[in-house]
């Protein structure tokens, strides 16, 4: 039977999360959910003991499922996911499950309207728990650079937790250029994965609707503010000129 949810996990050297319960909260919801869905552990070449664990855990149920994929950063692993999920509606979300699952209630609400819904930490409604001073300015700060070159009008495209229908799951994720997944990484960067999908929606005329939701920090030693703000920021310019040079396909 076709899923009406898939719920795509990327993981990357998750060991302690999982043995702080997250895999463990996110089947709870699901198995507790009043309609199908599937849980897809899509790995991103991890170094430590996570594809066993990950492994040893889909056990639990057959609608869990994992994929053993190159490392080549978060873009590629959630792509690899979200094509191959089967859900009328796939939904990627952080592993530490920063935003909890329980959330995408919010977020199904408005599938009768858009295709294309995320979740934001800077909304009027959204909650922010425990977040260091220094993230929340490194935020908004990219979020105004974004505004201007890339995806006018959104307020958080960062956020870790992204529903989109079948139909545009397709559309956007094989059309990806900067997070094609060409090449393998040597660190856990993210990079501006999700600008991209987002700048693709407005370019192929999807509507977005943003949602306020709860997100709760976990302390991580991946984000390097200089370093990765840099980053980022020519990422964005490799996206426009990706356009210009006429690398995303037309309509």
């Amino acid at each position: 039977m076709k899923p009406y949810l898939s719920v795509i996990l990327p993981s990357y050297n998750e060991s302690k999360n999982i043995a702080r319960g997250s895999l463990d909260e996110v089947y709870q919801f699901l198995r507790d959910y009043e309609r199908t869905w599937e849980l897809i552990l899509s790995d991103d070449g991890s170094s430590d003991d996570t594809a066993v664990l990950l492994e040893k855990f889909s056990k639990k149920d057959d609608r869990i499922r994992v994929i053993l994929n190159p490392h080549k950063g978060k873009g590629p692993t959630v792509k690899t996911g979200m094509l191959q999920a089967t859900g009328s509606w796939r939904l990627f979300t952080d592993f530490d499950q920063s935003t909890p699952l329980r959330e995408v209630r919010k977020l199904l609400k408005y599938t009768n309207q858009y295709e294309v819904i995320f979740g934001s930490r800077e909304l009027t409604g959204a909650k922010r728990e425990k977040e260091p001073f220094y993230r929340h300015i490194m935020g908004r700060g990219f979020n105004l650079i974004v505004q201007l070159l890339a995806v006018p009008g959104v307020q958080d495209t960062q956020c870790g937790f992204k529903l989109l229908s079948e139909r545009a799951t397709v559309k956007l994720f094989e059309n990806l250029y900067i997070y094609s997944g060409k090449n393998e990484q040597q660190n856990a960067f993210t990079g501006a994965f999700d600008v991209e999908l987002l700048y693709l929606a407005k370019k192929y005329n999807f509507a977005l609707k943003e949602v306020p939701i709860l997100w709760k920090h976990f302390q991580t030693n991946r984000v390097n503010p200089i370093r990765d703000s840099v980053l980022m920021f020519i990422d964005i310019l490799r996206i426009k000129k990706a356009d210009w040079t006429n690398k995303y396909p037309k309509q």
